[in-house]
């Protein structure tokens, strides 16, 4: 089974998972009006965490993320730290099949069980994880030419039909910048920016790695402009007090475009492209979870498959309700746990690397 895949591939991929659920939620509202802000601080902050994982890959580039930490933390050690680097990704996928379930019956299917949806959307993802990241990678890149060509056209009808007011964004810095470096950290740089930790197991899956750093780090640079430009749409068309109150932001204000009388419901567009964020991203970390244990234990990939299909679909009934899903993973998860796999974990690698290296030269 073919499992290398080229560059653009990856950087593709890496540009449809980061927009992935992103649009979802309205990020940095802490700030108000200053979102994009902290959005722009919790972007730099991101971007250095994925030079450092491009620095560990470098050291042992035909290793994934649970190569090198087995190799450098010793099996035991290392098989405990990668059962935890398991249980986060199944978490966070978890997360993302819940988001697709409740997208749904808010926007399309009000009167279908949450049950039946999620268990259809399961089946659908587990059957393209199946086939292996090589799969996976290359048919959610070939989401992105969709995702691009739907929101330019959307921000373009916004542009158009007058609704987004400039003058919302004055006065900068109104409270300081305290409120925007509370929003900014941890909760953005842990979602969506930390997230490229889940990319240390796909690019050693790249063939010809000399322009590999510059090429992921240009399409994180370019994706985050556009998710902060996104994101900052919901103060300048609702204002930040509807922004911060409203369930999905963004839907509302495409909702709000109307053209001559005449157009209008672009909101099925925008939960069409959403939907296939969703996917991807879910994609995304049910393989990272998958390929975990299948390296861990040895056993069929594909067994693995089903096994994490079922937890999926277990812990996605953790939350009794959507306010509670949203509560568990903003005010909890991002703010305590994501930070120690996207921050300490591999600080800690990468201290170990650079001990042992020195360790081994002065041996020799």
């Amino acid at each position: 089974m073919k499992q290398s895949i080229r560059i653009t591939e990856l950087v593709c991929y890496l540009a449809v998972f980061e927009v992935g659920s992103t649009t979802l939620f309205f990020l940095g509202a802490d700030a108000g009006r200053d979102a994009w802000l902290a959005m722009s601080v919790a972007a730099l902050i991101g971007l250095f965490l994925l030079m450092m994982y491009l620095l560990i890959h470098r050291t042992h580039p035909e290793l994934d993320l649970y190569g090198v930490c087995r190799k450098q933390f010793g099996k035991v050690i290392g098989t405990v730290v990668n059962l935890a680097f398991v249980g986060y990704f199944t978490y966070e996928a978890s997360r993302n099949l819940r988001d697709l379930g409740e997208l749904t019956i808010l926007t399309l299917l009000d009167r279908t069980p949450l049950m039946a949806i999620i268990l259809i959307t399961l089946i659908v993802v587990a059957n393209t994880v199946r086939y292996g990241p090589y799969v996976v990678i290359l048919t959610c890149a070939g989401f992105l030419p969709i995702m691009i060509l739907s929101y330019l056209t959307i921000y373009t009808l916004l542009v158009s039909s007058g609704l987004i007011r400039y003058e919302i964004m004055l006065p900068v810095l109104e409270h300081g910048f305290q409120p925007v470096w509370s929003a900014a950290v941890p909760e953005i740089v842990s979602f969506p920016f930390g997230q490229t930790l889940l990319f240390m197991l796909f690019f050693p899956l790249v063939k010809k790695k000399r322009k590999l750093g510059r090429s992921v780090i240009i399409t994180y640079l370019i994706t985050a402009i556009c998710l902060i430009l996104i994101n900052q749409i919901n103060v300048l068309v609702l204002g930040p007090t509807r922004a911060i109150n409203s369930t999905l932001p963004l839907l509302q204000v495409v909702q709000l475009i109307e053209i001559a009388e005449t157009f209008e419901r672009f909101d099925v567009l925008f939960v069409f492209v959403l939907v296939l964020g969703l996917g991807s991203k879910m994609a995304a970390f049910f393989m990272g979870a998958v390929m975990g244990l299948h390296k861990i234990t040895g056993w069929s990939y594909k067994m693995w498959t089903v096994v994490v299909s079922v937890c999926l679909y277990a812990i996605a009934f953790i939350s009794p309700n959507y306010p509670h899903h949203i509560w568990l993973g903003i005010k909890v998860v991002v703010t305590y746990v994501t930070p120690f796999f996207q921050v300490v974990l591999p600080l800690i690698l990468l201290v170990v690397i650079g001990i042992r290296r020195k360790w081994g030269k002065q041996q020799s």
